[in-house]
């Protein structure tokens, strides 16, 4: 208060000694007066006096206002003024414009002001409850006045926030208002509150703040909304940037697919507004906010995929090809699909089949090429298309191949009539314009990183330099180029290529070599005494060297790895190699390359180092180090040392092979373990089969053997009249057919017996050889099965027996019955009966056996009824097993229910216990402090009553 006193003093031009009265006069009447009209007459006044005296109303009357907000809430206009007047002090917005040095103190005065304010957090805490009445006189202020701490001192009020009780959620109420200025200012609150910090950004996004957001900036048009959306778009900046929890939450609300309504611009030939451009802008930052290269990869990889999925790279890719669409919306908007696809195959994979809407048309990259090798283009957007390049091509070894593919003779199209990527990169890598040789050459490399595949396959592309002359490969053209000595900026990217080609690639370092030309250029430029410009340039070279020492195979007998060494100690000396190589890391442009993946330069002359050769730096400068200072013997150990890992590796190789062999072995003997045991049931279930055949074969030679016996009885007694009238013998020869119908069907069953036996025989034999193969617990399962197979079918083959025994037996009697029946038809006419006798036996018999036959075929009748009558029963049977079973589960419930019932009973009675305990103390409690106590014989037999019930419930349980 001292120090505001002070600079009030200061001041040139304070107010005049009457203002000064008037106030100190109004804030005694806040103060002291009893009607409630004159404070607020009083307050009013001072906040017509806030603005133009703000110094000295805010000393005054800043205690005072407060303890208003204290006191009367009742009233919502005095509490309204207050908060007008406090927020004219403490805002610095609507200051007039005066002097400089006045100026400058006035914009202290709100910090000053600030710090008064939260000294006592109750203060931002009454403001906060202050918020939840709905009168627009007394929310609107408090608004704009929590706002205004928040931009003073924003870290101390936003602590404060954060620990007051449901702070964060009041706030978030705002956005639900219905008057659109207190949501519209709930939103820049929120942007106040949420900027860098964490904790109130993962409270706010957990209280439905994405949901509301959308929901307004929906509500408002999208991309043609006004400031509105803007300050929503700001708001979820402040969320999602670096805040991987609500990135998350994000993403898992489905709050992606919301986002692809946004770039729905349509053909706009109006022109476009100057906030559409805005709005566009900051809804594609936010898209590159999810898709962050600095992101964890989980996080960043399931947002690309979402964004595919819903639809929203292709809407970002119609963008990208569409007309009309101003310069930094089409900067920005390349600069998001890059980080859309970067890394992810499957959104690389679509970008790479999109055409531009031409006639014929042209595929996006070659399009975007275009504009990249374009000297006439901007240079933020040939940097935008470089960047999309990369991103296309990292970690995307298919999409290198089909870069490098349009460089190699057997793809170009002859006919001229299209350009390929690879034609454009070639075309800007020998162009007269650096910045073009830049771009291609570091575009080039992105082709070729970490992909020793196309690092060999791009060696066979041959350039046609001049008619007459023979081609000459792309590897010594850049040389070639190299020695012309272009521009810095040409031969650092010419450098770059060639490092990024040459490491982990001892073919290609071969080739370089092979030039008798190249290493004293190399070993020349690096031994130079250049000017500060030139030094990148001579650490560059001894990188190249360097590396064509460290993955040198020793192919070549004339630059063997030792004798380069010795040339370099000779010409340049190894400590003033090692000097010159540490030129490119020391360089200031390779630290600001190193940090972002995204070429972000302010001019062409910084575009110097690419982001993804400063990590091959890191890499090979320590190795290249190591292996000049190596000697011969060191590199001779080192040889064997690698040829040794070579060995193993291939010892290595080899097992894992055998594993993966067996393994696939393994699991073919499973599967035939499965199909055996397929087989084996389907057995079993065919020897049940005709085991139940034999059964019914058994019933029916049994009713035919009483029927046989029936048929004797009556030809015993009645021969005489059935031999008469040739009845006996058509019942032989229907037996003799029944008979070789049985031997049929035996014949038939031995013979599916034996092919039985053969697949049994066959099961063994497969069996036994898996066995050898197959786990010892498998083999054992088997051969159990096989063991039981084998019993079954003995037990067939002793039925069957059993089945022949008995058919011979009835030849046997079948036979006899024949020599009986012979014996008799010869014994007949030496009776010589008389005729009439005859006869009158002939009608006896006849008589008779109409009477065998009516019975017979009663006999046969009563059989089928009784045959009905069984199969009836057996149906019974079976519906009465079931219901058994299942009375036999629900008995099985029951005594389980039983048994918890009882655990719960004990657990009751040891509560009980319990209880007693406790009664027992509390009455010997009450009975010392003299109160009157129940018998002690009432109470027990009262418990006794209720164990009773309990042991006959028990009782009745256990019975059930």
């Amino acid at each position: 208060m001292n120090f505001l006193r002070g600079v009030m003093g200061g001041q040139s031009a304070g107010p005049q000694h009457t203002e000064a009265e008037t106030i100190q006069k109004l804030c005694d009447r806040v103060a002291s007066s009893t009607l409630l009209d004159d404070r607020r007459n009083a307050v009013r006044a001072l906040k017509s006096l806030s603005k133009k005296y703000r110094l000295e109303v805010g000393i005054q009357a800043m205690e005072h206002l407060i303890h208003v907000l204290q006191t009367d809430r009742s009233d919502s206009e005095i509490i309204g003024y207050s908060l007008d007047t406090l927020y004219n002090i403490i805002s610095n917005d609507e200051e007039e414009e005066v002097e400089e040095n006045a100026t400058r103190q006035s914009e202290d005065l709100g910090s000053q002001f600030t710090e008064i304010f939260i000294k006592q957090p109750e203060n931002v805490t009454l403001l906060l409850s202050l918020l939840e009445e709905f009168d627009f006189h007394v929310r609107w202020p408090g608004v704009k006045l929590l706002t205004s701490l928040l931009k003073q001192l924003g870290p101390q009020v936003q602590q404060i926030i954060l620990v007051s009780p449901m702070g964060v959620s009041r706030l978030m109420d705002l956005l639900a208002d219905s008057r659109e200025v207190i949501r519209n200012d709930g939103v820049l609150l929120l942007q106040a509150l949420t900027r860098s910090n964490g904790a109130i950004q993962k409270i706010v996004a957990f209280e439905n703040a994405f949901e509301r957001l959308l929901d307004i900036i929906t509500e408002e048009g999208n991309s043609d909304g006004g400031i509105v959306v803007e300050d929503c778009l700001i708001l979820l900046q402040n969320l999602l940037k670096n805040n991987n929890s609500n990135q998350n939450f994000f993403k898992e609300g489905s709050y992606i697919q919301r986002m692809k309504p946004w770039f729905e611009v349509g053909d706009e030939n109006s022109g476009w507004s100057a906030q559409k451009v805005t709005n566009l802008h900051l809804m594609l930052q936010l898209v590159r906010v999810l898709v962050s290269p600095t992101n964890p990869p989980g996080a960043t990889s399931s947002c690309q995929k979402a964004m595919f999925q819903c639809g929203l790279l292709q809407q970002l890719c119609t963008i990208l090809m569409a007309t009309g669409i101003p310069a930094d919306i089409l900067t920005e908007t390349i600069n998001t699909v890059s980080e859309v696809i970067r890394g992810c195959q499957v959104n690389q994979d679509y970008f790479a089949s999109v055409n531009a809407p031409s006639n014929p048309p042209r595929p996006a990259i070659v399009v975007l090429l275009m504009s990249m090798v374009n000297e006439r283009q901007p240079f933020v957007l040939r940097c935008a298309v470089l960047y999309c390049f990369q991103c296309f091509l990292y970690k995307n070894q298919k999409g290198q191949g089909e870069i490098v593919a349009t460089l190699l003779p057997s793809t170009i199209d002859a006919t001229g009539n299209s350009v390929s990527a690879g034609q454009l990169l070639c075309g800007g890598l020998f162009s007269t314009d650096s910045l073009s040789n830049w771009c291609a050459a570091v575009a080039l490399a992105h082709a070729l990183q970490e992909n020793a595949t196309q690092k060999e396959q791009l060696l066979r592309v041959q350039l046609a330099t001049s008619i007459g002359n023979p081609p000459v490969s792309l590897l010594q053209q850049c040389t070639n180029i190299l020695s012309q000595g272009s521009k810095i900026q040409t031969r650092v990217g010419l450098l770059m290529l060639l490092c990024t080609w040459l490491s982990n690639c001892p073919i290609a370092v071969t080739h370089f070599l092979h030039n008798s030309a190249n290493v004293p250029f190399l070993t020349g430029q690096i031994a130079e005494n250049l000017g500060e410009e030139e030094q990148l340039v001579q650490g560059l070279c001894a990188l190249l060297l360097g590396i064509s020492i460290y993955f040198n195979d020793n192919s070549l007998e004339n630059y063997v790895k030792e004798k380069l060494k010795q040339l370099i100690e000779k010409r340049i000396g190894k400590e003033n190699f090692i000097e010159k190589l540490g030129f490119i890391s020391k360089h200031e442009l390779y630290s600001r390359a190193s940090q972002k993946p995204q070429p972000n330069f302010p001019s062409p002359e910084y575009m110097i180092f690419d982001h993804e050769f400063t990590k091959l730096v890191k890499e090979l400068e320590g190795v290249i180090t190591k292996a000049i200072y190596k000697s011969s013997e060191e590199d001779k150990k080192e040889e064997e040392v690698k040829k040794t890992l070579e060995q193993h590796d291939n010892i290595v190789t080899h097992y894992k092979n055998m594993i993966r062999e067996q393994d696939l072995q393994l699991e073919d003997l499973k599967q035939q373990v499965s199909t055996l045991k397929c087989q084996n049931e389907q057995l079993q279930t065919a020897v049940t089969q005709q085991v139940s055949q034999i059964q019914q074969h058994k019933d029916q030679y049994n009713l035919l053997k009483i029927q046989l016996g029936k048929d004797n009885h009556h030809q015993g007694s009645y021969n005489d009249g059935a031999q008469m009238n040739g009845i006996q013998p058509e019942e032989i020869s229907r037996l003799r057919e029944e008979i070789e119908e049985l031997k049929s069907n035996q014949e038939l069953l031995q013979s599916q017996l034996a092919e039985k036996d053969s697949l049994i025989e066959n099961l063994k034999s497969r069996t036994s050889g898996m066995n050898e193969q197959s786990s010892a617990a498998a083999s054992a399962r088997d051969s159990e099965q096989v063991a039981e197979l084998k019993q079954e079918v003995a037990a067939l083959k002793a039925q069957l027996n059993s089945k022949s025994v008995e058919i011979t037996r009835l030849q046997t009697e079948k036979h006899d019955l024949l020599q009986k029946t012979e014996a008799f038809s010869k014994s007949v006419p030496v009776q010589g009966e008389s005729e009439n006798v005859i006869a009158a036996k002939t009608t006896d018999v006849e008589g008779r056996l109409s009477a065998l036959q009516q019975e017979t075929k009663e006999l046969k009748n009563e059989v089928k009824a009784l045959s009905e009558e069984r199969t009836a029963i057996k149906e019974q049977l079976d519906s009465s097993n079931s219901t058994i079973a299942i009375l036999q589960n629900e008995k099985d419930k029951l005594e389980s229910e039983i048994i918890d019932s009882k655990k719960e009973q004990d657990d009751l009675l040891v509560l009980l216990a319990d209880q007693d305990q406790k009664i027992l103390s509390l009455k010997s409690k009450l009975k010392d402090l003299g109160h009157p106590v129940e018998e002690e014989d009432e109470l027990e037999s009262g418990d006794q009553e209720d164990e009773d019930e309990e042991n006959e419930e028990v009782k009745d349980q256990d019975s059930i």
